[in-house]
């Protein structure tokens, strides 16, 4: 309860102050100094003020406190409710505008049109690394080197160097081993021969520059040491029905990565190159190695093909003028450097 300040407190207070003055007054006056009434006044009067003032702002926060803690009687109200949004693991984005099975369907078969079209191509493929960054004061370097990818009569393909490795890297090496790793990654791996070893999640539809494709998730149904698959996304074109960029990783029952390489994830992406048909021109992967001082190196792995001819044309007839390498991202020769004449298997 609230404590009342009484109205006789403050007629008390006041009486006092008047005793004080009259009895300040009378002493006064018992010591015939007049001179000193003045001064004495002032003093009882500004002691009585002060002491009146005093007690009433006691009285006041008395009272305030009182109010408060009667406000406060009672239970206390609940603490607001608070809505936690959880992002799920799965997506529920809901039906697609069509069957996912027919989807699915759809662009299986266009897989299997492209990879018969593709095989039947020869290329020229630019293959660049990077050193991106680093915390230390030294300049990361490159490597790059050019190739052609083209079919034997006998149906082998093969990948022989256009244009020797050049590379000014710093912190890293690699070899034209690493290459062949590298190019002979694969490429068509969800035709109709291949679906039926994946689980495929419908994910919604997203916008990928002026394409509006659907998102599936992909998963290897089982795993096997013997051959690596596909774990990732693809995206596929809500018109051609067309897989049109893949993104993820190839994994076996052991590895995770079966090359030696520091790339793990690839981001593939496809041009459409003929009628509704959609191939992959251009592979980039990143990765991020600890160096000894603790510092984080930026690799990027780039891959372009260009110049597709049909087979059979004259071996190394695209020529260094035709390579695809950007302009201006030669880098100068080096001790690395191999010779044109490397020639190897490229299996996809």
């Amino acid at each position: 309860m609230a404590k009342l300040v009484r109205p006789c407190e403050h007629l008390t207070t006041a009486m006092s102050g008047r005793r004080a003055i009259r009895a300040t007054v009378t002493a006064a006056g018992a010591t015939n100094d007049l001179t000193a009434l003045p001064r004495a006044l002032l003093r009882a009067l500004s002691a009585a003020v002060l002491n009146a003032a005093a007690k009433l702002a006691l009285a006041l926060l008395v009272a305030a406190v009182g109010a408060a803690m009667a406000q406060n009687e009672g239970p206390l109200p609940p603490p607001p409710k608070f809505e936690v949004k959880r992002i799920p693991a799965v997506p529920h984005p809901g039906p697609p505008p069509i069957p996912a099975e027919t989807i699915i369907q759809k662009f299986a078969a266009n897989e299997d049109t492209e990879k018969k079209i593709y095989d039947g191509w020869d290329y020229v493929q630019d293959v660049r690394i990077e050193e991106l960054s680093n915390l230390s004061s030294t300049q990361g370097g490159n490597f790059e080197v050019i190739g052609e990818s083209y079919k034997r009569p006998d149906g082998t393909r093969m990948w022989r160097v256009l244009r020797p490795i050049q590379s000014t890297l710093k912190f890293t090496s690699f070899t034209m081993d690493d290459v062949q790793t590298i190019v002979s990654q694969p490429i068509f791996f969800l035709t109709n021969g291949q679906i039926q070893y994946y689980d495929f999640l419908y994910a919604g539809q997203t916008q990928l520059d002026q394409l509006a494709p659907y998102v599936f998730q992909v998963k290897p149904k089982q795993l096997t040491p013997k051959r690596s698959f596909f774990q990732g996304v693809i995206y596929v074109d809500n018109v051609d029905l067309a897989v049109v960029e893949t993104y993820g990783k190839f994994v076996s029952e052991f590895y995770e990565n079966n090359s030696k390489l520091p790339f793990d994830m690839y981001d593939i992406y496809y041009q459409n190159l003929q009628g509704h048909l959609w191939f992959p021109t251009y592979v980039s992967s990143d990765a991020y190695l600890t160096q000894k001082d603790g510092s984080q190196l930026h690799l990027r792995l780039v891959v372009k093909s260009s110049d597709f001819k049909p087979s059979g044309q004259a071996p190394g007839a695209a020529g260094g003028s035709q390579s695809a390498a950007p302009s201006g991202s030669q880098a100068p020769a080096s001790s690395n450097s191999q010779g044109a004449s490397a020639e190897a298997p490229a299996t996809k």
